[in-house]
């Protein structure tokens, strides 16, 4: 007597990353866009921006000249918003709106996995309401720095004197690291470049080298602007022009007597 086939296992079921595929819903596309996008252009502009901060070690004319050539760059502006703007608000919204959606189920099934899960959902929340208040208050109040390229360490410099956003920097900072070297790994997982759970782990390892590496870069660029006693009181303009020093007239030789 022939026996039925037992079913096919769910996905629930399944342990691991799932490939995202066509057939789970109309969310489909979305996803695909919100995963991509966490790698371009976010991802390339926050390795940019980390690196360009890493030139506060260098002092304030170094970061202020960095700043002065990223403003420079021909379509600014259009760049500015087409690859940073648009894009970080739709992964950082539809971000929240996964968020919302799923379950996390480290209660019941306290798999490593789970625990990624739950822990990137609530590092995205943290870099998400810190850069709201970061693009604010860096770039749309106070000091226009495309205007004025030399005031921007000193403008980061006395935002960090207050402890609380000296606080909140560190957090964002290991919270966004983690979250975006998680997210390289999820993107791997999903877009079935690393199949099999043995390429998964050595993959996860490089991840989780890399993320500690940003995170590095981006808590000693914080040390430059309020740690490093070289650079305390940095002047509020390193372009602003300088009284004119004073020119002594030459000596006049005197002829000697005859």
């Amino acid at each position: 007597m022939a026996t039925a086939a037992p079913p096919a296992p769910s996905h629930a079921s399944v342990r691991g990353v799932l490939p995202l595929r066509p057939d789970i819903g109309h969310s489909f596309f979305w996803r695909k866009l919100h995963s991509l996008s966490g790698i371009v252009p976010i991802g390339a502009f926050l390795l940019e921006h980390i690196f360009s901060n890493f030139e506060a070690l260098n002092g304030p004319l170094a970061y202020g000249l960095q700043v002065k050539f990223l403003n420079s760059l021909p379509l600014v502006r259009v760049l500015e918003w087409a690859f940073i703007f648009i894009p970080l608000a739709f992964h950082a919204l539809y971000g929240v709106v996964i968020a919302l959606r799923g379950r996390a189920s480290v209660n019941i099934y306290p798999w490593a996995g789970n625990w990624g899960y739950l822990t990137q959902r609530i590092t995205g929340l943290i870099a998400f309401a810190y850069i709201i208040q970061h693009v604010w208050r860096q770039r749309f109040s106070g000091v226009m720095l495309p205007e004025h390229p030399g005031a921007a360490f000193a403008k980061v410099q006395h935002e960090l004197h207050n402890p609380w956003m000296l606080a909140l920097y560190i957090i964002a900072m290991i919270a966004t690291s983690f979250h975006f070297s998680y997210g390289i790994w999820l993107f791997a997982a999903k877009w079935g470049i690393t199949p099999g759970d043995r390429a998964r782990k050595r993959f996860g390892q490089l991840c989780a080298v890399f993320g500690t590496a940003l995170c590095i870069m981006g808590l000693a660029s914080i040390y430059a602007f309020v740690g490093n006693p070289k650079y305390a009181n940095a002047p509020d303009d390193t372009f602003a022009p300088t009284s004119p020093a004073i020119t002594q007239p030459a000596p006049v030789a005197t002829p000697p007597a005859q």
